[in-house]
């Protein structure tokens, strides 16, 4: 089914609801000089008033009920470990983006033989951009196939439980925010394949926002998965597109404009509330990177201010970000912005990169970027209070990191 397709559905139930006003058929219409009649004591009798559906607020309402008809073979990731039990202490994380299943992906064989408790997907799992603008998403479907049939893959995800989120190349197309009509669908292919279960509340609601928490006090980990993709208003394009810092889009301080939407904001804000020694946000898209003219928080620098301020007024204590997208890896910092440093780890990509090198400004970064292909690790040492971010090469050599005292971002 093509855009024009839906276009043309969406245009006819909006048409049958509008046409469906109140209709009340009175007992005397078409009578003419009615004689007098006696006055009745029997009960008057309501006449029955017919109203036509409302019409679908939106394209994923108007598409729901041709997905719940639709017959597809759905893509389902091997079976794997579960998520750590609640109480179980988490002290090593590997963390990566970017992978296409229709090329070789040997630095998860790489991954799969180290030891880490969990694996997060930080985006751009799969690419099946839906170029067809067919509804049900062959492009995508096909990617998730192609990834599930992956010998590297099926060995990672036989090494360790797995946390995702997505990004725009396995959430639709392109760049693409909320406008995505097929959206909701691109979500229940998501949860399909990284094998939600069916009561999960990603499955009754708009979004695949989530949060964890895994060990004791004193040493409890809290994971916050944040979904930028469903949500999120259109990006403003770059006045020079091409420039350095300028490369697609240009920040814009539209207070209108969203990054995660208000029902995502409003549940952010809960979770920050929720006692946790460390704090792990991840984000699909980078937070703190200023140098570059690609997607990033930087395109709504009020959005991002909100998520700086949210983070001091509710006093989360220990944030750290962890993000991807970006075929390129780095560690950042910021120490303007919170009540205490603020971190970032970014890793990207796991068979994408474009280039050997990458200089893009990076006023908050620590250290130069590195392009070639790569994965990230978060080492947490809880008896000696401090974490370690680093960046990992396709022989498993770690090639960026920054060591983090627990006290200097107020976790523990």
């Amino acid at each position: 089914m093509a855009l024009d397709r839906i276009a043309g559905f969406l245009a006819a139930t909006s048409a049958l609801a509008l046409s469906g006003c109140a209709i009340v058929i009175s007992a005397d219409e078409g009578a003419s000089d009615p004689a007098p009649q006696a006055q009745s004591t029997a009960p008057v009798i309501a006449e029955p008033v017919i109203t036509a559906p409302q019409a679908p607020r939106t394209a994923v309402d108007a598409l729901a009920p041709f997905y719940a008809a639709l017959e597809y073979d759905a893509p389902v990731a091997p079976a794997g470990p579960a998520l750590p039990a609640s109480h179980a202490v988490i002290g090593s994380i590997a963390l990566g983006s970017c992978n296409t299943a229709e090329r070789d992906i040997p630095i998860l064989e790489t991954i799969a033989r180290e030891d880490h408790d969990l694996f997060f997907y930080l985006g751009d799992n799969v690419y099946g951009d839906a170029d067809s603008d067919d509804a049900t998403l062959p492009e995508l479907r096909e990617a998730y196939h192609m990834m599930a049939a992956r010998a590297e893959f099926a060995r990672l995800r036989e090494a360790f439980p797995m946390i995702a989120t997505w990004d725009d190349h396995d959430y639709g197309q392109n760049d693409m925010g909320r406008t995505f009509a097929f959206k909701g669908f691109s979500q229940q292919l998501f949860l399909d394949f990284w094998r939600a279960a069916a009561d999960d509340e990603r499955r009754s609601r708009e979004g695949i926002y989530t949060q964890h928490a895994f060990g004791p006090d004193g040493r409890r980990l809290q994971i916050i998965v944040l979904d930028t993709r469903y949500f999120r208003s259109d990006l403003t394009p770059s006045d020079d597109r091409g420039a350095v810092g300028k490369e697609r889009y240009i920040p814009s301080r539209d207070p209108d404009q969203t990054l995660l939407g208000a029902a995502q904001w409003a549940w952010l804000e809960n979770a920050l509330k929720e006692p946790a020694d460390l704090r792990l946000i991840l984000t699909s898209i980078q937070v703190h990177a200023d140098g570059h003219g690609w997607e990033a928080w930087r395109t709504m620098p009020l959005e991002r201010q909100r998520l700086y301020d949210l983070i001091g007024r509710t006093k989360a204590n220990g944030v750290v970000f962890v993000s991807g997208d970006r075929h390129s890896a780095g560690l950042y910092v910021r120490r303007d912005v919170a009540p205490y440093p603020l971190y970032e780890i970014t890793s990207s990509s796991l068979n994408m990169s474009y280039r050997d090198v990458n200089n893009e400004p990076g006023p908050h970064r620590i250290g130069d970027m590195y392009a070639p292909v790569n994965y990230g690790v978060i080492k947490i040492d809880w008896e000696g209070r401090a974490l370690a971010l680093q960046i990992r090469d396709l022989e498993g050599e770690t090639v960026r990191d920054v060591a983090i005292a627990f006290d200097e971002i107020g976790a523990g």
